[in-house]
């Protein structure tokens, strides 16, 4: 059984795709995109350890509040087996949706050793490096070389393109968390995401 290297975890979260997601950002990045908002999910370092299982079995009870899970980082193609088992686990076991955020291109994750697995698993992808210089910050795009693709029927471009761009969400203890895609002129906060942004880590809770 693998463990997935979680940064932040996001339980109710309504700008990282469409509808009501539980938002989980991946530890470790290499790509090195300049200018990229997440400078804190690079480094490969324990952060927050979970067995994938752990995630679905939390995803599991709580479907019925959510219409999917959003995967972002750092980079979630270079923790591509636990990758594998979390939305592999997550189509067996519930009936949510699964949204992909990567540097990699398409061409690039197709050929991965597990990327043809991982695009059979998520609904949408949103895939390509962050260019600071053709920054765009809107319908789930940091800049406007990403793509959108759209892997199963599930959702429209319409849908994805109408997701809002930023959200903040008020904790029980108080904790604001800022997330989604970072509107211009906003200050750096603790990052969870391409060109996402979050206030706060949850403790893992099972």
């Amino acid at each position: 059984m693998s463990v997935v290297n979680l940064h932040a975890v996001l339980p109710r979260s309504c700008a990282n795709g469409p509808g009501t997601r539980f938002a989980v950002w991946f530890q470790g990045c290499s790509l090195g995109c300049p200018g990229c908002f997440n400078p804190e999910t690079h480094p490969f370092e324990p952060r927050i350890p979970v067995p994938p299982g752990e995630l679905v079995a939390r995803l599991e009870r709580e479907q019925d509040r959510l219409e999917g899970i959003t995967v972002s980082g750092g980079e979630p193609l270079q923790q591509a087996e636990a990758l594998v088992e979390l939305v592999s686990g997550v189509r067996a076991r519930t009936a949510l949706s699964v949204v992909l955020f990567s540097g990699y291109s398409l061409a690039e994750i197709e050929a991965m050793r597990f990327g043809p697995v991982v695009l059979g698993l998520v609904d949408v992808l949103i895939a390509g490096r962050y260019i600071h210089s053709r920054r765009l910050g809107s319908g789930l795009r940091g800049s406007a070389n990403q793509r959108i693709h759209l892997l199963t029927g599930r959702y429209s471009l319409p849908d994805i393109e109408s997701c809002p761009s930023a959200e903040v969400v008020v904790g029980p203890d108080g904790t604001l968390t800022v997330s989604g895609i970072a509107p211009p002129g906003q200050g750096r906060v603790t990052t969870t995401g391409r060109e996402k942004a979050a206030s706060r880590t949850e403790t893992w809770t099972r």
